[in-house]
Formats: C-alpha cells, structure tokens, sequence
C-alpha cells in the first residue's frame, strides 16, 4: 500500500514544478530579462537647463580702510598764553568758528607801535615831497645847484620807501594780532584739546592744539592686487567687459559686523604705482557719511563694479564638481541624450551662481539635478528643471 502511495505522488510532484516554472516565466519581460530587452534599465532623469549668455555686472570684493575726507591738525601761528578755549570737545564745528584765543595784549601794543610809525612815515615823505619841490622851482632859476636838487629827490624817494616799509610793519602787526584768534579751517569734527587756558604755545609748534575732521563725505581706500588690475584692464580692452569712460564705477560696504552700509559710494581714482612690498595698488572710493557711521580708520570690506560683462554665461553652483586636483567639471546632455562630461573654467560666484568662461556654450543642456545617476557615455532622460521656491 506504500508502494503504490509513493509512485502516486512522483508524477504530481512533477506537474507542480512545470506549472511553477511556467508561472514565473510568465512575469518576465520580452527578451528573458527584467526592464527591458536584454536585461537593461531605462536611462535615468535628470533635471537640465539650457544654456544661454546674459548680461552681469561683475564685482570684485577688496578690503580697506575709512580715511577723513578733510582732516586739519590746528597750531598757533605765533607765541603766547591760551587766555580761553572756545568749543566743547568731539562737537560738529564749521569753518571759522572761533577754537582759542592767545592773549592779544602785546601783539595789540606792536599793532599799535606800527601804526605811530606809519604816521609818522607819512609825515617824513610829505616834508621831503615839498623839499624836492621847491628845489626843483630853484634849479629852474639857477637859485640851487644840481647837487642839492639830487640831494632833495633822494630823500623824497627814501621817505616813500620808508612808507612802504611802514605800511608792511603793520599789515604784519595786524596779521599777528589776528592769528591770536585761532579759527576752524574747515567743517567738521573736534576732537579733545591738548591744552587748556593757561598753557604756553609756540608758533608752528610739533604738538596740535586739537584736529578737526571733516566725516561727511568720507574716503575709503581700497587695495587691489596688480594682477587683478592688469586683467580687468585686459577685459575691458579686449571687449569682454563694458565701461561709459566717464561713468565712475559703483561701490558698496560691508560694515566689521557683517552688516551693509546703508549708501553706495564712487570710486574716485586709482595709484599710478605698486607698492612694493605688497604689490598692490591702492584705490580710493569716496561715500555719504551723514550719520557719522564711517569713522576714520575702521576696516571695511567693499564690494567694486567692475563692468557689465554682455555675454555672460551663468551656471547653478550646484551643478560644477571638482575632480580629486580641484579641476572644475560639468555634465552635459548632448543631441543624443547621452551623458559628456566636459572641464570648465569658472571665473567667479555671482549670488548662488558660477561664471563659467570656458568649457560651454550657450544652447546645451546642463545637468544640474540627478548627478549622482548621469554617468558619462550613458544615455539619460531630460527633464527641465526649475530652482526651487524659497520657503516664506
């Protein structure tokens, strides 16, 4: 009876297996392999832009320092006693308003000695001017001799001399009387004082009284390397970068905080040498400073238009690789849809996007998204591809 139970069972088993094997070969794709014919996968999408050129200003980020725009170091001009000092320290001043005055007492009593002399010099030509007159009448008559005539015409033109000599004592007299009151050369900032009333000055002295700064406009100067300078002049001759002549390019700050200043300034002129030990050029910018937030000697950081470049062409950041020695590379997607992948040249990031200079063209299409599936050589699916919107 288990004999025959066994042999039953052989040829079930048998047929179980045949139905298996049909059943999953009726899941398998045309051509015996899963996907597709011949066993393979469909090409992968990736998210392409088509390239095309358009204008950008291009920018150069160079660093500084805020200079005054005027600065005035004030010192006597002649010798004596501070008798008072008329501003209050780190005040908004303007050109002649009154800072010290010296005791004038002595340069008054030398005005005053100037001014007797004066007459007195006035009186001396007047006597030699009707002496020289009446021997010219006389030497007419033959009443004189020529001897004495001379005489007379000599000592008129010595007492006009004189005069003059007089009038130049007390033009001086006067001046000194006036530099006792030392006035403000230009607008601007106060600082402190480095003397009070009471203290001794001398005329032209090495220590300044106070300094005065005018703030508003206020320079910035840059440096720039020389080799940056030698090509931006190379793009701007060659045609790749385009400039009015007259126009004065456009400068922005960022503040030692990171924050931006609130005015955009003009770049004014650059060095004509290179300083040697830094090769660099030094620039100078010039920008409103209305609320005294630029004060002389902060570091900055400026932002310097260099030009619009016409036919620029812009790439996402994100679709530029680099290779294992820093060569910057792209992946394009030829006529074929299939994968190359070419070297490039970036020049520079312009917000959240390269400047490529070399190594594409306007009219392919970039990869930008699915990188990681393109392979070079392999075909690939194109799909247009937006940035994403950024969240509110």
């Amino acid at each position: 009876m288990g004999s025959r139970n066994a042999h039953a069972i052989l040829p079930l088993a048998g047929l179980c297996a045949t139905l298996l094997v049909a059943g999953c070969g009726q899941g398998s794709a045309p051509g015996g392999g899963p996907g597709g014919p011949g066993g393979q996968m469909p090409p992968p999408e990736v998210g392409v832009i088509t390239l095309s050129a358009e204008p950008a200003t291009l920018t150069v980020e160079l660093v500084g320092r805020t200079a005054s725009f005027r600065i005035a170091e004030i010192r006597p001009q002649v010798g004596g006693i501070i008798k008072s000092r008329d501003f209050r320290e780190g005040s908004q001043i303007r050109a002649g308003d009154l800072l010290y005055v010296i005791d004038p007492a002595r340069f008054e009593a030398a005005r005053d000695s100037a001014e007797a002399t004066l007459l007195r010099a006035r009186a001396t030509l007047e006597r030699a001017e009707q002496k020289a007159d009446r021997y010219a009448d006389l030497l007419k008559s033959k009443g004189t001799s020529r001897e004495q005539y001379d005489d007379a015409q000599a000592a008129m033109k010595e007492a006009q001399a004189n005069l003059k000599v007089a009038e130049a004592d007390l033009a001086k007299a006067r001046i000194e009387l006036d530099y006792t009151r030392i006035l403000s050369p230009i607008d601007g900032h106060i600082g402190r004082s480095a003397v009070t009333q009471g203290a001794l000055v001398t005329a032209n002295q090495e220590l300044a009284l106070a300094t005065v700064q005018q703030l508003d406009p206020i320079y910035v100067d840059l440096t720039q390397s020389a080799a940056q300078l030698l090509r931006l002049r190379r793009d701007l001759e060659g045609g790749h970068l385009q400039r009015t002549p007259e126009e004065l390019p456009t400068v922005t700050l960022v503040l030692e905080d990171g924050s931006p200043y609130p005015h955009a300034g003009r770049l004014e002129f650059a060095e004509v040498s290179v300083d040697q030990d830094t090769g660099t050029v030094t620039l100078r910018a010039t920008f409103p400073n209305p609320d005294a937030l630029l004060l002389p000697g902060m570091f900055v950081r400026a932002q310097v238009e260099e030009g619009v470049r016409p036919d620029a062409l812009l790439v996402p950041q994100s679709s530029i690789q680099r290779d294992r020695q820093g060569h910057a590379q792209a992946l394009i997607l030829n006529a074929e849809g299939v994968v190359e992948q070419r070297q490039v040249e970036v020049d520079r990031a312009l917000g959240n996007r390269w400047l490529v200079t070399a190594g594409l063209q306007p009219g392919e299409r970039l990869i930008v998204d699915g990188l990681q599936k393109a392979r070079p050589g392999s075909p690939a699916k194109a799909v247009d591809w937006a940035p994403a919107a950024k969240a509110p």
